[in-house]
């Protein structure tokens, strides 16, 4: 039992360990690769109303010429989308590092400064220190200290050339890949040289979304929904912008993320919809999570830790109750039931908590599988090996197999139980065999004693030892049995029938008529394992015990073959009772009431009809 509770704990503290004992972006068990499933079966087809992505792509470039194009042309596309097309606001996904045309930086510079424009800059996070001296390209731009955490700290940045760098909104489109190279999540706000930066999204957001600066608290890694793939965005060609020959209903009212899904360009990232996808996707996933976070349609957020903690205290308490109680393969079964049920559970509760480790519990599972299920199976053949040891002759197999499902810790320790006690014997033994050869002598005992066995085991009886040319059964123990009574009388009844079958074969034979003494009582008895160090036995004793040993020596008196006490008819109900009398009974103070079965009444009753005397 020790063993078992320990194996438990164990199994539960590995869950809360995945839940809270994580550091970094490890991915515990396989937890990112079950939440990029959830992403892919959650994805949706649905194009969001609120986006719009314009595209310079390979037919914009073949068209057009090849990148970068002058910025005169970059600046065209903005004020189009601003002007003919009405969009609320424009978020360029395209560092402009160094100063190309005059004019159009111009143009670019006081667009960023005066209209709904948003610039991006890309911030490092090379926390391995992989680069040989930190990353400084350009000017950074946009900074404010607007957010009441902090953000993530960078270590270098790659930004807009000086000219640009009065834009008032700039975001940066820097990320931080998980070490399998997926990018699941992005920095919110970055931090540098004491400064905030806002993401590219975020900084279109609070820019044009025609609503109050999103309040985050919590403003660092935030994991990415992708509720939609590439496919599902709603995108345009850059060259057809530029040509206006798109409807401009189609983009009015609309925040617009201008970027490339060019090979050429180099923007391609893994997200868990695929292991290359355009950069321009993942900025529009954001964007749409910032949307429904403002507009409040963000999920509830769910306490999934709390969860999984307490699916795999449930997976544990199970391990301790019930893999006692079940076969190997049925505990395996088990196990497998719950994974399920947690997979589903994990599935909609991934939505609300980004935070959680959604295979904690499948870790749980796993060690007990590989732990507890082991432990159990040894403990169970150990516990097999006793049991047979002492009751494979004596008890009936559906008994044993009861036994060893049972969590009693020893099934053979004497126990105060219910029994009822059947003592069945063959009368005149001595003048059947006494002119039999010694083969024959032998045959006789052996065809009686099994017409006597069969039916104790077939009934569930338990028995407790041969005497010679009759035996001594009982029910009722080692495991209880509600109609234990029933049972033995059933019994009873059998063994007569197979005893007159016996008999008719030996008269067809020659040989004189075989008659069964059998005395039933039922009542109070120790049961259990009785035996010394050098034999083990496993036997019942109490006064019904020797009651039912008076009753079958009481059955010569009568014309009877089954003489009942009254404990056994009280408790049976389904048989029907002749009354005898009473009689004196050797060991006994007082009269003791004698019955016999009415079995032409009982075999005309129906059943489940209570027993009583006629």
């Amino acid at each position: 039992m020790l063993a078992r509770v320990a194996i438990a704990v164990a199994a539960v503290l590995l869950t809360f360990w995945s839940q809270w004992g994580q550091s970094g972006q490890m991915s515990f068990f396989g937890n990112e690769l079950l939440r990029d499933a959830f992403i892919r079966l959650r994805s949706t087809d649905a194009p969001d109303p609120r986006i719009l992505i314009v595209d310079i792509d390979e037919a914009s470039l073949n068209k057009l010429g090849p990148w970068p194009w002058p910025r005169a042309r970059i600046a065209d596309l903005v004020e189009i989308l601003l002007t003919r097309y009405a969009a609320r606001g424009v978020a360029l996904d395209i560092v402009m590092p160094e100063p190309l045309d005059a004019a159009g930086d111009t143009r670019l510079a006081l667009l960023a400064q005066h209209g709904p424009l948003v610039l991006a800059q890309a911030f490092d996070f090379d926390f391995a220190h992989l680069r040989p001296q930190a990353l400084r390209n350009g000017v950074p731009a946009g900074a404010g200290n607007v957010y009441r955490a902090g953000g993530i700290e960078a270590t270098g940045y790659f930004a807009n050339h000086a000219g640009l760098a009065r834009a008032a909104h700039v975001g940066n489109i820097g990320f931080i890949p998980d070490p399998d190279g997926a990018l699941r999540r992005v920095p919110l706000v970055t931090t540098f040289g004491g400064l905030q930066y806002p993401a590219l999204a975020l900084a279109l957001v609070d820019c044009c979304s025609g609503k109050p600066p999103l309040a985050l608290d919590d403003t660092g890694l935030m994991r990415l929904s992708y509720k939609r793939d590439w496919n599902a965005w709603t995108v345009t060609s850059a060259a057809d912008i530029l040509d206006e020959r798109i409807d401009p209903a189609s983009a009015s009212g609309r925040l617009v993320l201008v970027g490339s899904s060019s090979m050429g360009l180099g923007d391609r990232v893994a997200t868990p919809h695929a292991s290359s996808r355009p950069g321009l996707g993942v900025q529009a996933a954001v964007l749409s999570d910032l949307l429904d976070r403002q507009q409040g349609t963000s999920p509830a957020p769910w306490p999934g830790r709390l969860f999984a903690c307490a699916f795999g205290l449930l997976s544990a308490l199970l391990a301790v109750v019930a893999f006692p109680r079940l076969p190997a393969i049925a505990s395996v079964a088990l196990l497998g039931v719950l994974s399920l049920l947690w997979i589903v559970v994990a599935y909609f509760t991934s939505r609300h908590d980004p935070v959680f480790a959604t295979t904690g519990p499948l870790a749980t599972n796993l060690f007990l599988l590989a732990v507890a299920v082991p432990h159990q199976w040894q403990q169970a053949q150990r516990k097999s090996r006793r049991l047979l040891d002492t009751l494979r002759q004596y008890v009936a197999p559906k008994v044993v197999e009861q036994l060893l499902r049972s969590d009693l810790d020893n099934a053979l320790q004497p126990r105060h139980l219910d029994v009822t006690t059947m003592v069945a014997d063959m009368e005149g033994y001595t003048s059947q065999v006494e002119n039999l050869s010694l083969e024959d002598a032998s045959r006789l005992t052996r065809e009686f004693l099994d017409c006597l066995t069969g039916p104790v085991m077939a009934q569930q009886g338990t028995l407790d030892k041969y005497t010679g040319d009759g035996l001594v059964a009982f029910w009722g123990a080692p495991l209880p049995l509600e109609q234990h009574t029933d049972l033995a009388l059933d019994a009873a009844c059998e063994i007569l029938e197979r005893v007159a079958l016996l008999s008719a074969e030996r008269q067809r034979a020659g040989h004189p008529p075989l008659r069964v003494r059998i005395g039933i009582e039922s009542g109070p008895a120790m049961a259990g394992d009785f035996g010394t160090s050098f034999r083990s036995i496993y036997t019942a004793v109490g006064d019904s015990v020797n009651t039912a040993a008076r009753l079958e020596q009481a059955a010569r008196d009568f014309p009877h073959d089954v003489i009942v006490g009254a404990g056994a008819v009280e408790r049976a109900c389904r048989h029907r009772f002749l009354l005898l009398g009473e009689r004196h009974l050797r060991g006994k103070g007082r009269p003791t009431i004698l019955y016999t079965l009415d079995r032409a009444a009982h075999a005309a009753a129906p059943a489940g009809t209570p027993g009583q005397p006629a």
